[in-house]
């Protein structure tokens, strides 16, 4: 019973890693796979960004559209939002692993913005990732992005070292230690019962910062070790209930929850990142988060003196966003959704 058990695990097994190494597309139009908003005039026109949804938990499907347009519309970016999708219906599949199409996109980005979870994404799609952190370019990194890919099927994967627990020489922590500056530790506030208040760093003194003074958002402060080499903006303070006026968790320290930092890949060129563990969609609902992003995004594409002292992030399209939680994304929803009607 055992060795027939083993058996049929094994094969189990495989045929997941097979189905992350092969998602054909074949019944998706390529221009339906993802969205574009095309900047027409601001401090941005003439920048490509590519914002890479696919996380289980924290609705990354709906945030990303929603400041992709923001980005395109208030400021003149070119916005190509990426989503983890079902590869045979084209639906957007917060739970698919596997399955993010069009990030060869990053082959002309300018800035990459990631918000992805546990992804274990096949070689043909990670060459672009690798290729983009290499050539040392901007990163914009939000919530789950400290843990943005786990290689639990394929441990040999060529690109097993980006997974949040790798151990190879030059890539611990993977992604999010060697890019971002910190990788998936836990949770420091109460999950689903803490929320968080940003407060200045001491000392703190950014462009990033203009305009941003009240920022509360409902997901927990995380866990955030030794940050060296990085420079914190914004500490999370724990608030002990789930609404903007709770009280702070005074018995829990003030974690970073906003940095930036130089980063630099094994066999790379030296880049910037900003990263937040701030941003489930329904974190976006405050003003100040929205604008602590746009100001991220125009630093890190070198537009610094363009951050105005209080950035425009009206939403251009409604946004009305689902509460975090596993297995609560919308289904039957497909990239192309997110247009914005009339364009």
């Amino acid at each position: 019973m055992k060795k027939a058990f083993s058996i049929f695990t094994l094969l189990l097994v495989t045929l997941v890693a097979l189905a992350c190494s092969s998602a054909p597309d074949n019944a998706v139009l390529e221009d339906e796979r993802w969205v574009t908003y095309a900047g027409d005039s601001g401090p941005g026109k003439g920048k490509n960004i590519v914002l890479i949804s696919g996380d289980e938990e924290y609705r990354s499907e709906e945030a990303l559209p929603m400041l992709a347009q923001i980005l395109a519309e208030n400021f003149g970016f070119t916005a190509t939002v990426l989503f983890a999708t079902d590869s045979v219906t084209g639906e957007i599949d917060a739970n698919e692993q596997c399955h993010i199409p069009g990030l060869s996109n990053l082959e002309t980005a300018d800035l990459m913005v990631i918000s992805t979870r546990f992804r274990e994404l096949p070689a043909e799609a990670m060459q672009y990732v690798d290729a983009y952190l290499k050539a040392g370019k901007p990163v914009v990194g939000l919530r789950t992005a400290t843990h943005a890919f786990h290689y639990s099927r394929n441990p040999d994967d060529p690109y097993a070292m980006y997974g949040f627990l790798s151990n190879v020489p030059g890539w611990e922590g993977g992604f999010g230690k060697v890019v971002l500056g910190e990788t998936w530790v836990a949770h420091h506030g109460i999950h689903g019962e803490e929320g968080t208040r940003a407060v200045p760093a001491d000392g703190a003194d950014s462009p990033i910062l203009n305009g941003v003074s009240d920022i509360w958002v409902p997901t927990d402060v995380y866990t955030v070790g030794d940050l060296a080499g990085s420079t914190v903006l914004l500490l999370g303070k724990s608030t002990s209930g789930m609404t903007a006026d709770a009280p702070h968790n005074d018995e829990k320290e003030a974690l970073p929850i906003a940095w930036t930092r130089q980063y630099q890949v094994p066999g790379g060129q030296e880049g910037k990142a900003f990263t937040t563990t701030m941003g489930a969609s329904i974190d976006f609902i405050n003003e100040d988060l929205r604008r602590l992003f746009v100001n991220a995004c125009l630093w890190a594409v070198g537009l610094d003196n363009e951050i105005p002292e209080r950035a425009n992030v009206d939403y251009v399209t409604p946004y009305a966003p689902t509460m975090f939680g596993f297995d609560s994304f919308v289904k039957g929803k497909r990239p192309h959704d997110y247009k914005i009607p009339g364009k």
